[in-house]
């Protein structure tokens, strides 16, 4: 039986989200597998992919085949890079340390490397947040700008308007009201 190590989908339409499986070639692709090795979500920047790398190593020393995809996703884990190293150490070419080592500092290179990217994404949404805000200013203040002689036309009216109505209206309440009573 040959063994593949493969994207699984699961998620709603037009929101995949994937299981990374070890199975049967054979088998359909959402259908029966081994083992669940991980998880893939394309979903967020950066995507978020939870693997167990050992289990994926032992399946690959066992000779399952990644597809394209798995392989990248491996690679991007470090699952292949383990793989390899593990052969140098069966081959005698380094030690168990060595290679744990070696393996140690590509795991801590590669979380800074995710570490200044989701700084990166982080420091553009804030910056096109800024632009936008800076945006809408820029229009509000256009559309005061434009309606400032409407406004002002408009309290001139109102402002006669209540200039003839305290012309014709009695001066006082008091005298209103002494006219009133006469």
């Amino acid at each position: 039986m040959s063994v593949k190590i493969r994207l699984q989908r699961h998620g709603k339409k037009g929101k995949p989200f994937y299981w990374v499986v070890a199975a049967d070639a054979r088998a359909k692709r959402d259908g029966k597998y081994l083992e669940k090795i991980g998880t893939y979500n394309p979903n967020v920047n950066p995507a978020i992919i939870d693997l167990d790398v050992d289990k994926a190593v032992e399946w690959l020393q066992n000779g399952a085949q990644p597809t394209d995809t798995a392989k990248n996703i491996l690679s991007y884990k470090g699952a292949m890079l383990k793989n390899h190293l593990a052969g140098g150490v069966r081959k005698g070419a380094l030690t168990q340390e060595q290679a744990d080592a070696k393996f140690a500092a590509w795991l801590e290179a590669k979380a800074a490397k995710i570490s200044d990217k989701e700084a990166g994404l982080s420091k553009a949404q804030s910056d096109a947040k800024a632009a936008a805000l800076a945006a809408e200013k820029a229009v509000n203040e256009a559309r005061i700008e434009a309606a400032k002689p409407v406004v002002e036309e408009v309290v001139e009216e109102v402002v006669a308007d209540v200039e003839e109505a305290a012309e014709a209206a009695p001066e006082t309440i008091d005298d209103a009201a002494a006219k009133a009573a006469e």
